[in-house]
C-alpha cells in the first residue's frame, strides 16, 4: 500500500544522502520502486510475520543498527460505524496501529543499538478532530497520537526522538485505497445512510480532491527531514491549512461549537 506521500519521501530523502530502506505491501511496487533505483523490501503491516521478517532483511542490510523510521502505512474505512461490522475495526487496526507498534518494537533495540534513533509517525489532522463516516480510521489515528505520546514520554531519556506528522488534505492514493475498503464492507441500499454513502462514494471516486487547500504528496517531505535531522525534532508537525485552523478551533471552541464546525464537513 505505497501511497503518494511515502513514494515522494522516499525518492527525497534518497536525493538528500539518506540510506532509504522503503518497504511495499504488493510485490509488484516493491519492483517498481527497485527499478527506479531505491532500496525496497516487501512488507505487510497486516502481517506480523511479514513484519518481523522485514526487520531481518533491514537487520541484514544496516549490520544490526537503524537511525530512522518514518511509520506511514495505513488506509481509511469508510462508512458509519453502525454500519461497520467489528472485523472491519479490526482489519483498519491491524494495520493503522497493531502493525506499527509490531515494526516500532522491533526497531527500538536497534536505534538503541546506533545511540540515536528518530521514530516519526504520520498521523493525521483526523488524529485530533472527527469527522462523520471515518469513525473507523478516526479511531486508529487517535489511537496513533495516544500511543505516539506515550512513546515519547518512555524513550525521553534514550537518544531516541520521536515525532508526529498530522497532515490534512494531501494528493495520495488515499482515496483510491479508501473507495476499496469501502466496497469490501458497506452495503449502500441496505443502511439509512444511503444518501450520505453516494456522496461519499462520489468523494472518493474523483481523481482529485477537491478541497482548495490541498497539497501534493512532497508537503511531507520538509517536516520529516527536520523531524530525522533537527537536533531537537518538534513534537507535532502540522502540514496543510486545515490541521493548523482545526488545531486552533479545538483550543478555543467548547465541544459542541467544534461539533458543529466539524458535522459541515462530513
Amino acid at each position: 500500500m505505497f501511497n503518494g506521500d511515502s513514494y515522494a519521501c522516499a525518492h527525497a530523502l534518497q536525493k538528500q544522502g539518506f540510506d532509504v530502506i522503503a518497504s511495499c505491501r504488493a510485490q509488484q511496487d516493491v519492483e517498481k520502486l527497485k527499478a527506479e533505483g531505491l532500496h525496497c523490501i516487501q512488507l505487510d503491516l497486516a502481517d506480523t510475520n511479514s513484519i518481523l521478517s522485514a526487520v531481518e532483511t533491514v537487520k541484514a542490510h544496516t549490520g544490526g543498527t537503524l537511525y530512522g523510521l518514518f511509520n506511514n502505512g495505513a488506509y481509511g474505512q469508510p462508512g458509519a460505524l453502525e454500519d461497520l461490522p467489528t472485523d472491519a475495526l479490526r482489519k483498519q487496526f491491524e494495520t493503522n496501529v497493531f502493525g506499527w507498534h509490531t515494526l516500532t518494537q522491533a526497531v527500538i533495540p536497534m536505534m538503541m543499538k546506533n545511540g540515536a534513533g528518530r521514530i516519526v509517525q504520520n498521523s493525521s489532522v483526523l488524529g485530533f478532530v472527527a469527522l462523520k463516516y471515518r469513525g473507523a480510521y478516526n479511531a486508529s489515528k487517535f489511537a496513533i497520537e495516544g500511543y505516539t505520546d506515550t512513546l515519547r514520554l518512555e524513550l525521553e531519556n534514550t537518544p531516541i526522538q520521536v515525532s508526529l506528522i498530522e497532515p490534512g488534505p494531501i494528493e495520495s492514493r488515499f482515496r483510491a485505497n479508501a473507495l476499496a475498503a469501502f466496497f469490501d464492507f458497506i452495503n449502500l441500499n441496505d443502511s439509512r445512510h444511503e444518501a450520505e454513502y453516494l456522496k461519499q462514494k462520489q468523494r472518493l471516486e474523483s481523481e482529485t480532491s477537491g478541497n482548495k487547500y490541498t497539497l501534493p504528496s512532497e508537503a511531507i517531505v520538509e517536516p520529516l527531514v527536520h523531524a530525522l535531522t533537527a537536533s531537537r525534532a518538534k513534537i507535532r508537525y502540522r502540514v496543510t491549512k486545515p490541521t493548523q485552523y482545526m488545531a486552533i478551533s479545538k483550543r478555543l471552541l467548547s465541544s459542541r461549537m467544534l461539533d458543529k464546525l466539524l458535522s459541515k464537513g462530513g
